[in-house]
Parts: C-alpha cells; structure tokens; sequence
C-alpha cells in the first residue's frame, strides 16, 4: 500500500514541478503517474549501473556527476513516456533537483512520520 502511496505522491510532485517549470511539458495526471513509475524502474534497475561506471569521474567531482546520471534518467525517462517532454539537459538538471525538493516537502506533509 504504501508504494501506490508513493507514487501518487510523486505524481503529485510531478505535476507542481512541470507547472513551475517552462521547460517540462505534461500531459494528464495519469502521464505523471506513468512518469513517476518509470522513473522508479529506471532509478531501480539503471541508475545504479550508471553510476558504478561513473565512479570515478563522481569522485574527480566530489559527487556532483550524480546530478548529471539523474539528468540523464529524466532525458530517459521523457523519451519513454509519451506526453512527458523536456526541452533539453539543463531543464531536466533543473527538474531532478526541483522534484527532489517538491517530494521531500510532500512526504514531509502527507506522511510525517515516514519522514
């Protein structure tokens, strides 16, 4: 149960951080359901090969490379899910990190005591 709560919350997430943001374009709220699940599966099952590849160039850059792997599963992630788009690198640098603060502040309202 708490993992569909999960991902409606990142939904949620995703929708408040594509209304911030010109540079994101979503369609419905089942798009960003669909996004927030894929990009789970590819936070799950990519991002760790990503960045075991990556190590040593995160160190050379005392982990700010990691930004770059989460850029790149944002720019994976919209090539996957129709009705999810993003205009370019920088807007999905912007967004990983927007919607990392959005969710954090949703957990922190929705479930406090996850949090």
């Amino acid at each position: 149960m708490m993992i569909i709560v999960q991902i409606l919350i990142i939904a949620i997430a995703v929708i408040v951080t594509a209304a911030v943001l010109p540079g994101i374009q979503i369609k419905s709220f089942w798009t960003a359901v669909l996004v927030a699940i894929v990009l789970g599966l590819l936070n799950y099952f990519v991002s760790p090969v990503m960045v075991f590849l990556s190590i040593p160039i995160t160190v050379v850059t005392f982990g700010l490379f990691l930004f770059v792997i989460n850029a790149l599963i944002i720019l994976l992630a919209s090539a996957i899910v129709g009705g999810f788009r993003v205009d370019g690198f920088w807007w999905a640098l912007i967004f990983s990190i927007v919607l990392s603060f959005v969710t954090y502040l949703l957990e922190a309202i929705l479930m406090p005591q996850a949090s």
